[in-house]
C-alpha cells in the first residue's frame, strides 16, 4: 500500500492550490476552503501570484517559492496557464496532480493538443495526474476535500469513483442527507491520465475500503 505510485493522490503530507483565491463561488476559494474546512492535518499552501494572502493563509507566487516538499497539487487556473504550472511541479519533485480546470479535449482540436501537451509532461516527470475537467478527490479519513463540491463527505467504508463530477455531487449531497459515508471519493473528469484501473486497484488494498 505504501508503494503504490498514486498513494499520494489519496494519502497527501502536503497539498498546494493553484489559482487559490477569495473571491467567493470561484473554484479556487471553494477547493481551499473545502481544505481547510474539512480538517486536512497536512501543510496547505495557496499559489497565487497576485496575494500575499488567501483565507487567511500565507499565499505563494509559484510553487518554485515554497520551501518545502509538495506531495499533491490541485490546479484551478485557466487552461492556457497548466503546461508552465506541470513544468514547475516537475522541477520541484511533487508527487501527484490533479487539474480541476476545464478547456481540454472536451472543447475541440486546440484543447485536445493541450490536454496531450499536460499529460506528455506529466509522465515525463513521473507525476500521476487526476483530470482534467474533473471535480476532484476526497478522503475522509485524512480531512482532505480536494474539490469544488459544496458538502464534505462522511467517513465509511464505500468508495466512489466516477468520471462525471455531476454524478458525484448528487451521490455526495443524497449521502449527507441519508448519513452515508465514504473512504474516498474520485472524480476522474477526462481520465487522461489516471483511470478506472489504477484508482481500483489502490482501492483493493485499501483497508479503508
Amino acid at each position: 500500500m505504501s508503494d503504490h505510485y498514486i498513494k499520494s493522490i489519496f494519502e497527501p503530507e502536503s497539498v498546494a492550490v493553484i489559482g487559490a483565491s477569495d473571491r467567493e463561488n470561484s473554484v479556487g476559494q471553494q477547493v481551499l476552503k473545502n481544505i481547510i474546512e474539512g480538517g486536512f492535518r497536512g501543510k496547505i499552501y495557496p499559489v497565487n501570484p497576485k496575494h500575499k494572502k488567501v483565507q487567511g493563509l500565507a499565499c505563494y507566487p509559484s510553487l518554485i517559492g515554497i520551501d518545502h516538499p509538495v506531495d499533491l497539487v490541485v490546479i484551478a487556473i485557466p487552461s492556457k496557464f497548466i503546461p508552465q504550472v506541470i513544468r514547475e511541479c516537475g522541477q520541484t519533485q511533487v508527487r501527484a496532480i490533479i487539474v480541476l480546470s476545464a478547456g481540454f479535449a472536451e472543447v475541440g482540436k486546440k484543447g485536445e493538443a493541450l490536454q496531450n501537451e499536460i499529460v506528455d509532461l506529466a509522465k515525463t516527470y513521473h507525476i500521476p495526474l487526476v483530470g482534467p475537467n474533473c471535480l476532484g478527490v476526497i478522503r475522509p479519513r485524512k480531512g482532505l476535500n480536494a474539490t469544488f463540491a459544496k458538502s464534505q463527505a462522511k467517513k465509511g467504508h464505500v468508495a466512489l469513483v466516477a468520471q462525471s463530477g455531476a454524478f458525484c455531487t448528487a451521490l455526495l449531497d443524497w449521502a449527507d442527507s441519508e448519513g452515508y459515508g465514504f473512504s474516498a471519493v474520485a472524480s476522474l473528469g477526462a481520465t487522461s491520465d489516471i483511470g478506472f484501473g489504477e484508482v481500483l486497484e489502490y482501492l483493493a488494498g485499501d483497508p479503508e475500503t
